[in-house]
């Protein structure tokens, strides 16, 4: 298919979906008894960094560790008889993935999900526990969607879509109804952008109530593509595989549909964030709200941390999953770290005499940094034969203090690398 008539199809599906506030009213009722309305709390320290009230909505504590059941349940409920019987599949990286598992065994609907062979290993064993049968297919998201679509006409199996669905939509709009009651004269909403489901739900509702209500969507740097729809630029050329911390809202070909039909309706901004603003945000969750968020569950607050955003008074930050892959968490800690300040490594060029390397650990002593790792080096390239390299990797406390260290370094003579 080619892109024009791709972007054809695309806005004859765009004029046929609809949500409204009563659907999204409806799917509340529907999920009353599945789901947990998640906490919302007021962090001072968010708020004292950013001059203005910070709240944070945690759905990366709902079933499941992310709002994706409340979508997939209000989607699989709706489904009739004679759909249950024949059973759901989908595809997904992770979240959707287990959001539909749980819901499918809920209402006692079997379910297949197809999942990229570099899905992470946790994400797969937790949708298998939830009682899906899982299929491995592809090295990418997009391929596994192929297998699916495949799979759906092959078996006759009710393809759950991850976000191009009214029903979807609804159910991640309950959010929406959530924060009207639980933070009165709210001022901004923000919210990660994957797909499109998510921000398009919480905006129709909070807008449906509150008109005035600012809505900012977030995406990753690495997978812009909703960002240059909404901004009208032109798409990039999207890699084989995207390379992001934010997995949950990696996606390639962005949906003209959900920008056309509520995207470019109801959000007022979309920005984008890198992972290294990622990565500390996730360590300034960990650290500050005590909470545990993945990605993408962090993008919205890195956005709130790193760009200059019109909020107004109160804002609330959508923390929308918490199904952080752990054999990542070190690394991503140690980034956030060192964005912050926090973790420093360090290379000195100096004079290779007895007593060097005793001066520069008194002055990063004399400084209160403190030594993790520290490595000679006589032999590198670039060296004169009188000198010698030596690495520090530091703990620090702020940029500043860095900054205060590297001083130091320079008046006792020693090159910085």
């Amino acid at each position: 298919m080619s892109e024009s008539d791709k972007r054809v199809e695309n806005k004859v599906l765009s004029q046929k979906m609809c949500v409204t506030l009563e659907d999204i009213r409806k799917a509340r009722s529907r999920l009353a008894s599945i789901i947990l309305p998640t906490a919302v709390d007021l962090s001072t320290s968010a708020s004292k960094l950013v001059g203005s009230d910070i709240f944070f909505k945690f759905e990366n504590t709902q079933k499941t560790g992310s709002f994706k059941i409340r979508g997939a349940y209000n989607k699989i409920a709706q489904l009739t008889e004679a759909e249950k019987k024949r059973g759901v599949i989908c595809s997904s990286a992770g979240n959707h993935a287990q959001g539909v598992a749980l819901s499918a065994t809920l209402a006692k609907v079997k379910s297949i999900v197809v999942m990229p062979i570099t899905a992470p290993l946790a994400k797969v064993a937790a949708t298998r526990g939830y009682g899906a049968e899982v299929i491995l297919h592809g090295e990418i998201y997009d391929e596994a969607f192929e297998k699916a679509q495949e799979l759906a006409k092959e078996k006759d199996l009710i393809f759950i879509h991850p976000y191009e669905d009214e029903k979807i939509i609804a159910g991640q709009g309950t959010i929406g109804l959530e924060l009207y009651e639980q933070i009165p004269n709210l001022d901004t909403i923000v919210v990660p952008i994957g797909g499109g489901g998510l921000i398009s739900g919480v905006a129709i509702a909070a807008k449906s109530l509150n008109p005035k209500i600012k809505i900012i969507g977030v995406q990753s740097s690495q997978a812009a593509g909703m960002y240059e729809l909404f901004h009208h630029k032109a798409l990039s050329a999207p890699p084989r595989r995207i390379a992001t911390i934010a997995d949950g809202i990696a996606i390639k070909k962005p949906s003209v549909a959900m920008l056309e039909n509520f995207i470019s309706q109801f959000v007022d901004e979309v920005v984008t964030v890198t992972d290294d603003e990622i990565a500390e945000a996730i360590v300034f969750l960990l650290e500050r709200a005590k909470t545990v968020t993945e990605g993408s569950g962090a993008a919205g607050w890195a956005a709130v941390m790193n760009r200059t955003l019109n909020l107004g008074r109160k804002t609330c930050v959508l923390l929308c999953g918490g199904n952080i892959d752990l054999n990542i968490v070190a690394k991503i800690i140690e980034k956030g770290q060192i964005r912050r300040g926090r973790l420093v490594q360090l290379s000195v060029i100096v004079e290779d005499i007895p007593g060097r390397l005793n001066q520069l650990t008194e002055i990063i002593a004399k400084t209160r940094a403190n030594i993790l790792q520290v490595h000679h080096d006589r032999l590198s390239q670039g060296l004169f034969l009188r000198e010698t390299r030596i690495d520090f990797e530091l703990e620090t406390t702020s940029l500043d203090h860095i900054e205060l260290i590297k001083e130091a370094v320079i008046k006792m003579g020693g090159r910085l690398v």
